[in-house]
């Protein structure tokens, strides 16, 4: 791509030698732990991963708090709708044990929480799962953290994502889409509007769409690929980054492969 933020340069400054795509570790290693925890999110930087996921949304209470759903019953076990309870309530549910037995005891974590695990020089990548509404908590934390410029964010929500470029104006933000159909509109009011680029399903990446994209200045990234053979033909593509659940594993095909 043309254009490259600030952020993103610095990100690419640590990039493996076979390529210059970036390997994010989907809601951390996900594989191997439980998704959005902070033990997955230190075991995919033990793995080496380049960035880590996560999923956010804003409790009841105005925390920021990291989970894919928008409710804890598949990984927490109780129905609780996060936008209707309080933190420590959600924090009280063990998220880790479902996955397995030794990471029993894993809570919910805030984002604050991840934000400690990241080493220098690696990036959180940070899915707004709700709405802008959690854009000024949001800001708050990610000031506290002292991280600012290693926060990528990403989001479904195309008011969601304008949003968050509007309040994190020097921080790579990116339009996430599983859709081929309106994708080139999208991508030219993307470019228009000031967004870094777009997150996009690994299967409607091609070479159009790349194109379009460089000529565009915008950055493509996609998710979710555990195929090492889709992987080298998105790196052959010139994608920027590739989230997987699989962030080591995928990294040693890929480098078998050249």
């Amino acid at each position: 791509m043309k254009k490259l933020t600030y952020s993103f340069l610095l990100w690419l400054a640590a990039c493996p030698a076979f390529s210059q795509t970036q390997i994010v570790a989907h809601r951390g290693a996900s594989y191997l732990a439980p998704e959005n925890t902070v033990a997955a999110a230190d075991l995919a930087w033990t793995l080496d991963a380049d960035a880590v996921e996560i999923d956010i949304h804003l409790s009841k209470d105005g925390e920021v708090v990291v989970c894919h759903d928008h409710t804890t019953k598949r990984t927490g076990g109780q129905d609780l709708v996060i936008a209707e309870t309080n933190a420590k309530d959600l924090r009280k549910l063990d998220v880790g044990e479902w996955k397995d037995p030794k990471y029993k005891g894993e809570k919910i974590p805030l984002i604050s929480e991840v934000f400690e695990t990241v080493p220098k020089g690696k990036k959180l990548v940070v899915e707004i799962k709700c709405g802008p509404e959690v854009l000024p908590a949001l800001k708050r934390a990610v000031a506290a953290s002292g991280k600012t410029d290693q926060a990528i964010f990403i989001a479904f929500g195309w008011e969601t994502i304008l949003a968050t470029k509007e309040a994190f104006p020097s921080n790579a933000c990116y339009w996430l889409s599983a859709k081929k159909e309106g994708l080139s509109e999208r991508l030219e009011e993307a470019a228009m509007l000031g967004l870094d680029g777009v997150n996009l399903h690994y299967r409607i990446v091609d070479q159009d769409v790349m194109a379009l994209a460089d000529q565009l200045d915008l950055d493509v990234l996609c998710w979710t690929v555990d195929d090492p053979e889709e992987a080298k033909r998105l790196v052959d593509l010139g994608i920027m980054a590739i989230t997987t659940n699989r962030p080591a594993w995928l990294l040693e095909q890929l480098e078998a492969k050249n």
